[in-house]
């Protein structure tokens, strides 16, 4: 897809969650074809408007060929073709330039929550929420989306297709969801932008630690949510997580793409707008009501943030945020994560014991191993704290973190070695 100067991109990327919803608010029911026509009319955006210009009214432009895109689709079907008249020729093309009559002045806000609710529909797989989402409200092509993710195109489009697929046999409606079931779709939409962002902050394939592309998107996909649903203090909460996350982004890699782990950050390098911005968020978001996980995490993220160093950390309040989380959210990895707070506040060997009630859950999670042996290191066993190094690397994801790990490995073995052997530079 050849894509227009950044400010077009952004346009283009902002405009496709409203199209889509203009046709399927015509055309409910038919979501696998309305999609496909959007991505058609963005092509030709993409193509044309660098050219000839950005048109005055775009989101009327874009309805407009996508509408007529939509035709030819339907008519390229024969199984479809006595649907086209009922479907198609109701809608004078006229309309297809404005706002649908029906549609009042918060239309396009309840359209795009609705897209989001439907993509993230529990029905769909994890995988085909993530593609689903990034395509019909990202705007992404499939093979930005297959890029990112490093599978094959092929791969990719065969999962949006079972997702479209799903939607249409399902008949899911596109329509938010009533009061009851809200709160709770409200989750799995949040979930699936937080793994999206997920990926992009440290990619589980591929030579690179991140996926700057991903995480950006999660970004503004959220600040979409969090501009329809403002009151929302969990939406403000993944968000200003998301920021201050993303803020330490600069750091994490050294000149060759290297880890750098937290301790080791120049903090100077950490986007000091983004901490600022999240910080409020954060502040706004935790007096409104009983704190869920998302705020909690991204109250964590903030005292890591504004901390000069890591001796600086206020540890105490990190653990005690921990402690809440895990009365919020149970989980083996925020269980983890306060472990390491947990030794920080009093020491590596009651961290170690707490540990070990984790290894059934996360024996085959890298970070158990690399947290355990930073801790052994810490308790002076650096035999077994190489051995852990190891473990860890192999179950790492990316090669940057296997890298990093191997290299903690065979620097925990060379001290070892020269404790056991000592010469004069060693004291012996």
């Amino acid at each position: 897809m050849t894509l227009p100067a950044p400010a077009g991109q952004d346009l283009l990327r902002a405009l496709a969650p409203q199209v889509l919803a203009a046709l399927l608010r015509r055309h409910a029911g038919a979501f696998d074809a309305c999609e496909d026509a959007v991505q058609e009319a963005l092509l030709a955006a993409a193509e044309q408007w660098p050219r000839d210009g950005t048109p005055e009214n775009p989101r009327g432009w874009l309805v407009t060929v996508a509408s007529r895109r939509l035709v030819d689709l339907v008519r390229s079907d024969r199984a479809r073709r006595e649907r086209e008249e009922r479907l198609f020729l109701a809608t004078p093309q006229s309309e297809l330039l404005g706002r649908p009559a029906d549609a009042g002045p918060d239309a396009d806000r309840d359209d795009s929550l609705a897209l989001l609710f439907l993509c993230c529909h529990p029905a769909l797989t994890a995988p085909s929420r993530i593609a689903l989402t990034l395509r019909a409200v990202g705007g992404l092509s499939t093979a930005q989306i297959a890029a990112a993710f490093l599978v094959p195109e092929a791969t990719m489009a065969q999962r949006i297709s079972r997702a479209k697929q799903t939607i249409r046999t399902s008949g899911l409606p596109f329509a938010l969801p009533g009061p009851d079931e809200q709160d709770g779709r409200l989750r799995e939409v949040l979930q699936v932008l937080y793994l999206v962002f997920n990926e992009g902050y440290t990619a589980t394939t591929g030579d690179g630690l991140t996926a700057p592309a991903l995480s950006d998107e999660a970004i503004r996909l959220t600040r979409l949510l969090h501009r329809l649903l403002p009151a929302d203090a969990e939406v403000t909460g993944l968000l200003a997580l998301m920021l201050l996350t993303d803020a330490r982004r600069p750091a994490r890699t050294g000149p060759h793409g290297e880890l750098v782990p937290l301790p080791e950050q120049d903090r100077g390098r950490w986007d000091a707008a983004a901490i600022a911005e999240g910080t409020a968020l954060v502040e706004r978001a935790l007096p409104t009501g009983r704190p869920g996980p998302y705020q909690l995490q991204a109250a964590i993220a903030a005292l890591h943030d504004e901390a000069p160093d890591v001796a600086a950390t206020d540890w105490p309040q990190i653990l005690a945020l921990y402690d809440l989380l895990l009365r919020v959210a149970p989980g083996p990895m925020p269980a983890l994560n306060r472990i390491v707070a947990l030794a920080e506040v009093r020491g590596p060997e009651p961290a170690l014991r707490e540990l070990a009630a984790l290894e059934p859950a996360l024996a085959r999670h890298h970070r158990y191993h690399a947290v355990r042996a930073e801790l052994l290191t810490r308790t002076g066993h650096t035999p077994a704290a190489t051995q852990a190094f190891r473990r860890a690397a192999t179950l790492a994801p990316s090669l940057p973190e296997r890298r990093h790990l191997t290299e903690r490995a065979n620097t925990t073995a060379a001290t070892t070695a020269d404790m056991a052997n000592p010469g004069p530079e060693n004291g012996g």
